[in-house]
């Protein structure tokens, strides 16, 4: 970072100045800081954006747990100073307490001391620290030649010859910002703000990328000779999956159709034949996942063959039915009309649409959740509570809507059972009825979910970008929840986060309560241009291909919530797959939507 003859090198993500190497805050070829080390609470932070005016942090948190708040630095270099602040976001329900501390020191080295391999004598020179008046004062004089720092904090830090500490006391869910001020010879400025400034987008090079990630997580089908299907993702997710498959080889259907045919044809011959709890299969449902590791063989854990999954089966139709209104092959659709009438039979039988609505238990091996949104924690009220089951999640009763009417179109143009085709399409009129009384909100948006009694789980959260999609809700209706759906605390500027920000569950670090998933996002995007906003959905896609130029054309599983910085590219999720099946298939999706 340079401003005239001042300029600011760091080593590392983190942005600390260490003093190893030539790494400093130099002026006119004087280093004035050969230290300024960040340190917050009592372990390491992970970075997670680093680089630039802005690198974000958080603690280190074991897998999957949500850390308790962020930490977000931003510098700018002006002439003759350095500002740097600290922003500390709780994203928690009770107060905390942090320690904050920064290491200062200021060796000035001459530019050449450091670039030679010559040493210099400097046992003559005078160094000095004082505090006093509510600042840092380190000093330098040797043969005339005479240059000090000034540190300056806000609010007032407990200064040391060493440096500043801060015991902050965090609200719950709420915001501290300090700031250190750092002046060459001279007093600190205010921080002025950075201008917006948009990257350039490529959906093109996008869609390319994906492709080749595509084409590189194929995998064979397994018990289908022959057959490939895409592997959900890398490192932790290299097999089948159902919701993942499915949805990554809908999305890449017009570009890489025969992934669809492989993964309709492998889920088929792996669908649920009997009722068995402990990997919670039944007569036609459709698999979740599939494992051949020590655990999964030995049955320690319930993955070998494992049906934990709501929305597989509507999918599996989804996706048979766009399979062959986009290649025409009769054939495939014929080989698996049994597979079909089955997965619809799952559909309408007990825990499925025969009690109002597709639904799961919550007290099952493995999942708790069996919608995309999987984790422990990720269907809450709005004020936090969890929901509890049996759950019937909005998405899946949007993809159940567009299965039978798919499944019908088949049952008339390929099976020739016209009246079972009328049957399939009364029952989705009369889901789509039963859910526009049922899943609205008081204030027109869409539930999160049904819980067990039947209450509406009243998060604002991204499922309703599916529903847009899926065509279930009626025009009005449609138009305020895409209204809602892009308004600046779902859309981050780079995605639809999963949950809107501002209510006590929002996380933007969590993985289902504020990250943003591009998956998710292209759907909503889909959405958008199927309800006639097209402007809104080129504005959402822009920023995911905004994001996407951050990380060479390759979309991540999932980014953080965090919102978008002038300058600064999108703080990734600590543990997110890459490449990964659905988030490559992305930007086709877009592609497509928007033609």
């Amino acid at each position: 970072m340079v401003a005239g003859t001042t300029c600011l090198l760091t080593t590392g993500a983190g942005a600390d100045v260490t003093g190893a190497g030539d790494d400093g805050l130099f002026v006119d070829d004087c280093r004035h800081l050969s230290r300024l080390a960040l340190r917050v609470g009592a372990g390491p932070l992970r970075v997670l954006r680093g680089g630039g005016e802005s690198v974000v942090c958080t603690p280190e948190t074991p897998r999957h747990e949500d850390p308790p708040y962020t930490v977000v630095r931003r510098r700018r270099v002006l002439p003759g100073r350095l500002v740097e602040s600290v922003e500390l976001t709780s994203f928690v329900a009770t107060p905390q307490t942090v320690e904050v501390a920064y290491e200062v020191a200021a060796d000035f080295a001459d530019q050449f001391e450091l670039r030679s391999a010559r040493s210099f004598d400097k046992s003559d020179a005078v160094r000095g620290a004082e505090v006093a008046d509510g600042r840092l004062v380190l000093s330098y004089a040797r043969r005339g030649f005479e240059r000090t720092t000034t540190v300056r904090t806000a609010p007032p830090a407990r200064l040391t010859a060493g440096g500043a500490h801060w015991t902050v006391s965090l609200p719950p869910m709420a915001s501290v910002t300090l700031q250190v001020c750092v002046a060459a010879a001279g007093d600190a400025s205010q921080d002025p703000r950075a201008t917006p400034a948009a990257p350039g987008d490529d959906l093109t090079r996008c869609a390319r990328k994906g492709l080749a990630d595509l084409d590189a997580l194929r995998m064979p089908a397994p018990g289908v000779p022959g057959a490939v299907v895409p592997a959900a993702g890398a490192p932790w997710f290299l097999t089948l999956f159902g919701r993942d498959s499915l949805l990554t080889s809908l999305f890449a259907l017009p570009y890489r159709p025969e992934l669809a045919a492989g993964t309709l044809r492998a889920l088929a011959a792996a669908q649920g034949r009997a009722d068995d709890e402990s990997r919670v299969e039944q007569p036609g449902k459709i698999l979740h996942e599939l494992r051949s590791g020590e655990l999964a063989t030995t049955g320690e854990v319930p993955y070998a063959r494992y049906y934990g999954s709501v929305d597989a089966t509507p999918l599996f139709l989804m996706l048979l039915a766009a399979h062959h209104e986009t290649t025409g092959d009769d054939r495939l659709a014929a080989s698996l009309q049994d597979a079909a009438r089955a997965a619809v039979g799952w559909m309408l039988g007990p825990g499925g649409l025969a009690t109002g609505y597709l639904r799961y238990r919550t007290d099952l091996p493995g999942l708790v959740h069996h919608c995309w949104k999987d984790s422990g924690d990720s269907i809450v009220f709005r004020d936090g509570t969890p929901a509890a089951g049996p759950i019937a999640v909005a998405e899946a009763q949007g993809y159940a809507y567009r299965a039978l009417l798919g499944t019908a179109r088949l049952a008339t143009q390929v099976w020739h059972d016209p009246a079972w085709a009328a049957t399939l399409t009364a029952t989705a009129a009369a889901l789509r009825d039963r859910f526009a009384t049922d899943f609205r909100l008081p204030d027109g948006f869409v539930a999160l979910a049904l819980d067990g009694t039947g209450t509406p789980v009243d998060a604002l959260a991204s499922n309703a970008g599916h529903l847009l999609w899926c065509g279930l809700l009626a025009d009005d209706w449609a138009a305020a929840v895409a209204d809602r759906l892009t308004r600046d605390d779902f859309f981050s500027g780079w995605g639809i986060r999963t949950l809107a920000a501002g209510q006590t569950p929002y996380h933007p670090l969590s993985y289902h309560r504020g990250g943003v998933w591009p998956h998710d996002t292209a759907i909503a995007v889909a959405g958008l241009a199927a309800a006639g906003r097209r402007a809104d959905a080129a504005r959402v896609a822009d920023g995911l291909l905004a994001a996407a130029s951050h990380y060479g054309g390759r979309l991540p599983e999932v980014m953080t919530g965090l919102a978008r910085e002038s300058g600064a590219g999108p703080v990734p999720y600590p543990h997110s797959c890459s490449p990964q099946a659905w988030a490559a298939a992305a930007p086709l999706l877009v592609q497509t939507a928007l033609g």
